[in-house]
Parts: structure tokens; C-alpha cells; sequence
């Protein structure tokens, strides 16, 4: 590695990255032999060759979509990448061009080899399950159902488990335990284990196992959503935590808080180890640095915690902000957006998605650090909307980085949870929103007390936040938030409404429900009495949401209290429409979800 001193002393530009859009790194690997990392570039659709040797990106390969992952052929011939959105593929690359590709479901990620390198794993998020590949003859021989947006992945050593990080809880959101989950697929039977997470627990971003194979680490927040957003110290409101699973009997032993008292650890991301699995290396993506954990002391305590408390393994939130303390190191990293990363030998290689900028960190036997950026490609002036998602996913302007607006709105979606904001009174969650079409369906929350989204993103700024920041700040904001494309649904069939979809559709106009969700938005903007307000909200009209992309935001209802559209159409009151639908059959009742699903 003498190329590092030349890395702390000068910034070298990569050749071949274009220059036509952002690179937005988002997964890298190091091959096997040691000499090339291998860099998926999201929004420039790309997969970047980075010789450790030449210190540069030696070869571009384009892809016909975005990437999300990168895996390496047992022979080291073949690079697996995933990626393509709604049209989901497996790009097969071979001496530095695509040679082939493997259709799976939709938004593919976190693609995982077998030992034998025979079957692929990959994680098909908007589909909710898992596809398992022969990649002898490209076919997918199994499709195993898991929780919610699988995003991460990593198989045990011995290749019978498969354990899968489900980004938000799936149910209703008005119970006092809401968190995602952690599945585990045996990959001989297929059957999957469901390892629920601590109360709270969502945003789950990272999953790795440990070297030995003995745990699972994964990384993700613990809203503590059943108090009112009065403050944010001391992790009031968010924090920031690594979930350890033992393998065994897939039991999740303790939930360790990565933040300090005063200082939010925010939107954990990435994991790495030490080859002597003596450090673990968790990324902070929206406070743009890593920790290095010493990983026996952590997991020595764990043990003792789990040892002398009777509630150790109890889902109740953990609070305990000075857990790590002595036992790890927090570095402030150069670049933005630190979502991946690799460890080799004595150096860290991390990619930032914002920055574009690839980060090198060499940790010395003493502990010491030192620290050198690449560019990943020529800069790019930033654009509004571009400036505007940095913001959102930014914590380092929150007081204290306690969170970002990603925290509660991950790809400036919905995190599932009800949240008791103190615009329109205490004591009255409300099920959080996307932002999606948010600027042209005013007005702002469910209760209307906000005249339109840009107020809405201001009000955030000042009362969740708990800062002050130019009105530019805002406008950016505005901008990303404007810019946002809704998704294909996954109840589309080539793009298309399937035919239970056309005969819901046929329903959904006979029922009138086109008379408060007309489309394109399928909202008319008003507010009705509902009948579903209840306590200090009884009687109070509430919004008319849009029902574009609605597949992706459940649970339903101000207060979340319907886990899916069924749920709504059948058991929930909602403007009286059970009057309407008890006269349906349980099929006319899934054709019309099928098609409310498919807007």
C-alpha cells in the first residue's frame, strides 16, 4: 500500500467517470486479488474499476439502469450487480463489459453469493421477498417471503443461513410495539425464521456477520415514537443503534446505542470487520463518520448485560447513551454520505454517495488514524434539487445530529410509525406521511394545520429539528422534495394494471371512491369528517390523501390503525365506506385493493 502517502498528499482525479450526471456511490467490494475496487455508482449507472495501484478508476462499465449492489463470482471472473429499479436485473459482467443478465423482482439489492458460488441470494425490496438464483442456467428456483423492504443481507460462513435486514415495520402503527424485523432463511429448506427487534427499531440499513459466524449485527434507529417530540436531547426523540443476533438460535441478544449523550450517531448505515475480527466498523451516513468498535470488550459487555438483567433480551427500547464508551473511537470523515464501506488489513475504504469521493483510512496498530480522499469523478455544480436531498439526509444540521428528515422520512417516504408532533395538540400521534407529491397536494399533515408543504418543511426545520437555518436551506429542500417520481408498483404486470387490477378499477368508479380520489393526483385536495378521528381529535375533518404510490405507505388511516388496504376496505370505519364494500365479495374486495395498489 505505498500509494497511501501520495493519497494523504494529493488528490488524484479519476479518468472515466462521467461527467454527465452524479455518481452517488452506493456499494463497493474489493476483489480477490487484492488490487481493484469495484464502486456501484447509483445515479450514474455505472460500475467503477478502481486500481489501488494506479490510484485511479482504470475502466468504466455502463449499465443500462442504477445499480444497488455488487458480488463477486466464486472464480473471481464474474462481477454479479444488481440493480434496474421496477424491471429488476442481475447484470453479469466479464472482462470489463456486461455479458449477459439475469431478470428478478423488483428493485433488486444486496446480492449474496453461495460458498459454492452456485446460487445467488438477492433482495428484491418492493416485492417483500428473496430470490434464490441458479446461476448455472440464470433461473430463479425459489422466491422466499420476508417482512418489509429487504435491503441487506450476508449468508453464514457455512452457507445454511441467509440473514435479511427488513427496512421499516410492517402492521398497524397505533400499538405500543411497533419495529421492524430481522428474517433468517434456512437455504436448504427455505423457511424463514422472523427475528423481531427491539421497540421502535426501523431504518434498518446494515447487516453483516461476524467473521466467526457466531452473530449478526445490524444496524438501524429506535424511534421512540410513543413520547411527544418535545426535544431531542439524550435521544429523546431518535437514536442510533447495532442490534446483536446470535446465530445459533437466532436470538437477539442486546441492542447497543451507538450515540454518546450529547451527540446523535445518526442513520447507522454500513458494517465492516477487522480480518482479526478484533474491530467492528459502523458507518454514521447522516453524520458523515465512522466508529471503531473493539468488538471482544462490546461484546463482553453484552454478555454481562444479558448475564445480570432479567429484561437483556426484552424488545423495550434500550437507553443506556455511554454503553461504548472506552471501547470505541469516532472519526469525522472528509466526504458526505458515508453508505459503504470495506476493510482490508489496516485500511478502511469508504464511498460517499453525496460527495462522490472515495475515503481511505489507515488504522495503525497503536490506534492512531490517518485519512486521504479520492474524487470519484469531475464535480458537479449542485443543483437545487440536489442540494435540497443532501439537506434531507443531512443530521449534522439538527441539533446536536440527533436525526435528519430521513430519519423519519427514509426516501423522503414514511418510516410506518405514528409520531406525536405538537403542531395540532399532545397526546394525538399521527401515522407519518410520504413526501411524495407533497407540494401539489396542500394542504400540510393530516389535520390540515400546515397551508401547504413548503410551511410543513419549515415547521420540521424549527420543531423537530430544533434549529434555525437560512430559508435557502428550505428552498432546497422544497426542490428535492418536488423532484421526487413516484415508483412503478409492484402489483403492475409489465407495466400495466393486471386483470383483478381492471376489474377493481371498474369497482372503484362504481363505489364513487373516484369522487374524493379522482385522478391523476387521486385526491381532491379537501377535508372530510371521516368518522375515524377519535379523543381530542373526535369530529375534526381530516385529509383527503393521494393514493399515488399508496402501495408503499402502510399502514392506512390518520393513525395507522389499518395494516393494508383489505384491512381498510373491510374492517376499518372510513367515511362510511363499509356501507358501500359489506355488499362485496372477499374477490371483488381483492380486485378493488389490487387496484387501489397498483396507482
Amino acid at each position: 500500500m505505498k500509494w497511501l502517502k501520495n493519497v494523504l498528499l494529493a488528490v488524484v482525479l479519476i479518468r472515466g467517470a462521467s461527467a454527465q450526471s452524479y455518481l452517488s456511490p452506493c456499494d463497493l467490494a474489493l476483489a480477490k486479488d487484492g488490487q481493484t475496487l469495484y464502486i456501484a455508482a447509483a445515479t450514474g449507472r455505472q460500475v467503477l474499476c478502481f486500481s489501488l495501484a494506479s490510484r485511479k478508476a482504470d475502466q468504466t462499465i455502463a449499465l443500462p439502469g442504477e445499480p444497488t449492489g455488487l458480488v463477486e463470482s466464486a472464480d473471481g471472473k464474474t462481477w454479479y450487480v444488481s440493480g434496474g429499479g421496477h424491471q429488476g436485473r442481475i447484470w453479469k459482467l466479464e472482462e470489463g463489459k456486461i455479458s449477459g443478465e439475469i431478470k428478478t423482482g423488483h428493485t433488486p439489492m444486496a446480492p449474496t453469493l453461495s460458498p459454492d458460488g452456485k446460487t445467488l441470494y438477492v433482495c428484491n425490496r418492493f416485492d417483500n421477498d428473496i430470490s434464490f438464483i441458479n446461476l448455472e442456467n440464470g433461473e430463479t428456483f425459489a422466491r422466499v417471503p420476508v417482512s418489509r423492504e429487504p435491503v441487506a443481507a450476508d449468508l453464514t460462513p457455512d452457507g445454511q443461513t441467509l440473514f435479511v435486514a427488513n427496512l421499516i415495520p410492517d402492521g398497524r402503527a397505533d400499538a405500543d410495539y411497533i419495529a421492524s424485523k430481522i428474517t433468517a432463511i434456512d437455504t436448504q429448506t427455505r423457511e424463514p425464521t422472523t427475528i423481531p427487534l427491539v421497540n421502535g427499531a426501523e431504518g434498518v440499513r446494515g447487516l453483516k456477520i461476524s467473521p466467526d459466524g457466531k452473530y449478526v449485527f445490524a444496524t438501524h434507529l429506535m424511534a421512540r415514537y410513543l413520547v411527544p417530540t418535545t426535544q431531542l436531547e439524550r435521544g429523546w426523540i431518535s437514536t442510533d443503534a447495532l442490534s446483536v443476533i446470535r446465530v445459533e438460535d437466532k436470538k437477539l441478544l442486546y441492542t447497543v446505542l451507538l450515540d454518546d449523550v450529547d451527540q446523535g450517531f445518526t442513520n447507522p448505515w454500513a458494517l465492516g470487520f477487522s480480518p482479526d475480527g478484533k474491530t467492528l466498523v459502523v458507518s454514521s451516513a447522516g453524520n458523515h463518520e465512522i466508529s471503531l468498535i473493539d468488538l471482544p470488550a462490546m461484546m463482553q459487555k453484552v454478555a454481562d448485560e444479558t448475564a445480570n438483567s432479567a429484561s437483556a433480551t426484552h424488545l423495550d427500547a434500550h437507553n443506556n447513551l455511554s454503553f461504548l464508551s472506552g471501547i470505541r473511537k469516532r472519526i469525522k470523515l472528509d466526504g458526505n454520505g458515508p453508505r459503504s464501506l470495506v476493510v482490508d488489513g489496516e485500511f478502511i475504504y469508504i464511498a460517499h454517495y453525496y460527495s462522490a469521493t472515495l475515503e481511505v483510512v489507515r488504522v495503525s496498530k497503536d490506534g492512531n488514524t490517518r485519512r486521504g480522499s479520492f474524487p470519484l469523478g469531475s464535480k458537479q455544480p449542485l443543483t437545487p434539487e440536489r442540494q435540497g436531498e443532501i439537506y434531507f439526509n443531512d443530521a449534522t444540521l439538527c441539533f446536536q445530529n440527533w436525526l435528519s428528515c430521513s430519519t423519519c422520512h427514509p426516501d423522503a417516504r414514511t418510516d410506518a410509525l405514528n409520531w406525536d408532533l405538537l403542531n395540532d395538540g399532545m397526546g394525538n400521534p399521527k401515522n407519518v406521511k410520504s413526501m411524495l407529491l407533497a407540494h401539489e397536494t396542500p394542504r400540510a399533515m393530516w389535520l390540515g394545520v400546515r397551508d401547504n408543504a413548503e410551511a410543513g418543511v419549515r415547521a420540521g426545520i424549527k420543531h423537530i429539528q430544533f434549529t434555525v437555518r437560512p430559508e435557502e436551506d428550505a428552498q432546497a429542500i422544497d426542490a428535492y422534495l418536488k423532484s421526487l417520481k413516484p415508483v412503478p408498483s409492484p402489483y403492475l404486470e409489465n407495466d400495466e394494471l393486471s386483470e383483478a387490477a381492471r376489474r377493481g378499477k371498474v369497482l372503484f368508479e362504481e363505489l364513487s371512491c373516484a369522487s374524493c380520489h379522482p385522478a391523476p393526483l387521486y385526491t381532491d385536495l379537501n377535508m372530510y369528517v371521516v368518522g375515524t378521528t377519535k379523543g381530542q381529535d373526535t369530529g375534526k375533518p381530516v385529509d383527503v390523501p393521494s393514493l399515488v404510490e399508496v402501495w408503499r405507505t402502510a399502514p392506512y388511516l390518520h393513525d395507522g390503525r389499518a395494516a393494508t388496504i383489505h384491512d381498510l376496505l373491510r374492517t376499518q370505519g372510513h367515511a362510511g365506506i363499509l356501507k358501500e364494500t359489506a355488499t362485496l365479495g372477499e374477490e371483488e374486495i381483492n380486485d378493488l385493493a389490487e387496484y387501489i395498489l397498483s396507482l
